[in-house]
């Protein structure tokens, strides 16, 4: 039985008057109109999540529900549903055991995770169910996390708190390590970087796009790749620190290496040596404005069972968000910058990308609960495989959306 559904039947044997229940979740209805490619979400090349034309969706439905067994120790489970025209998904996206410490009198407070989670890199996706808080659409860079990013394993966190110290900033120390992520980069070297909100839900198979290699050095090549593949036993690692100064300043630094086989083939999943170094800051300048940004440069290695580089990128992404928000109105652009640069010679792969993205959002608060939300996506995109369907490699893609959010 896989280990992430054992942590679920043990709860069936702690006596239920033991367990506080807090649940919490979100229902996003959204309709959309967009131009452009067909959607990656399909198999095909286009950066939006949905299609050209128009749709009605469901754009998410988010549950967290959060078990607490003891003072300390709690039982988090997280699931979504994504329902368009494109592909309809409904899983968990998140399954681990927490446990919280209390700080000692020094104001060091230890902390760790034990379970399938995401790792702590995206600072917009920080919202219910990893929901973006004041767009629809997430980065390209944590749109691509909630594609292929995802850890089965141990966190320990340690944090040390200035008010125990008279002192005006906090620090905070994340480590993992982890297993069940040996594909991450597949995607990214195949379709690219892209716009989106939706997250792979575990056992959810991703559409690879077609291209001449597949029928030469990659017919091994599975049409769906499995974000959470484990083939050679080998445990990746993640490092992340951040430094918080009186909730006006949050400064980040991290490296993933999911420290994959390259040369490995399993089941139709290739390994993936993937790494990546990002950074991020977050700084509120007044009651009125934020601005964030965060950058993440990386590497993905995939060989023959010969070790020979088959594909082999270097990627980079990037985007700074500039907020205005008076009341319950809230204003968000957002300016990305993103590419891919194929480093092998394999033919009929080209993963040679380059491209720029802007986003506008509206959202108004209506009450407490009750949110709505405008937003027009621009992606500017080069990517030199489009040629093998006959497209012209540059392509311009907008999309506008309207969505009503429920947070409970």
């Amino acid at each position: 039985m896989d280990s992430r559904w054992l942590t679920a039947l043990t709860l069936l044997s702690l006596p239920v008057h033991a367990i506080d229940v807090d649940l919490k979740g979100l229902v996003d209805i959204r309709a959309s109109h967009s131009s452009g490619e067909p959607s990656y979400v399909s198999g095909q090349f286009g950066k939006l999540q949905n299609s050209p034309g128009g749709d009605l969706s469901l754009g998410q439905l988010g549950l967290n529900l959060k078990l607490g067994l003891s003072d300390q120790l709690s039982f988090v489970v997280v699931g979504n549903s994504f329902v368009d025209d494109e592909k309809s998904e409904v899983g968990l996206t998140e399954v681990f055991f927490k446990y919280s410490g209390l700080p000692s009198d020094s104001g060091i407070r230890h902390s760790a995770r034990v379970g399938t989670f995401y790792p702590p890199i995206s600072l917009e996706n920080r919202a219910t169910a990893w929901s973006p808080a004041n767009t629809l659409t997430s980065s390209t860079m944590n749109s691509w996390i909630g594609e292929e990013v995802r850890t089965t394993g141990v966190e320990y966190t340690a944090e040390w708190l200035g008010k125990f110290r008279e002192a005006d900033y906090d620090l905070k120390l994340n480590t993992g390590l982890f297993g069940f992520n040996d594909t991450a980069g597949a995607m990214l070297s195949w379709h690219g970087w892209t716009l989106s909100s939706r997250q792979s839900v575990i056992g959810e198979g991703l559409p690879v796009p077609q291209t001449p290699a597949q029928t030469t050095l990659l017919t091994d090549q599975a049409k769906e790749s499995d974000p959470f593949h484990e083939g050679d036993d080998r445990l990746g690692y993640f490092l992340n620190a951040e430094y918080k100064l009186k909730k006006k300043l949050l400064l980040q630094a991290g490296y993933y290496d999911n420290n994959a086989t390259p040369y490995m083939i399993e089941d139709g999943q290739y390994g993936w040596e993937t790494r990546f170094a990002y950074t991020g800051f977050r700084w509120q300048i007044d009651k009125q404005w934020s601005l964030m940004g965060q950058l993440m440069q990386g590497s993905t290695l995939m060989q023959s069972p010969q070790r020979e580089n088959v594909v082999d990128n270097d990627y980079r992404s990037a985007y700074l968000t500039l907020s205005w928000r008076n009341g319950p109105h809230r204003v968000s652009t957002r300016l990305e910058e993103f590419s891919v640069t194929d480093l092998d010679q394999t033919i009929g792969d080209n993963n040679d990308e380059y491209g720029k993205a802007f986003t506008l959002s509206y959202r108004y608060r209506l009450n407490r609960q009750w949110f709505l939300l405008n937003e027009f996506n621009w992606i500017n995109s080069t990517r030199a495989a489009r040629a093998y369907n006959q497209d012209d490699p540059k392509q311009l893609e907008r999309q506008l959306q309207v969505a009503l959010r429920y947070y409970f």
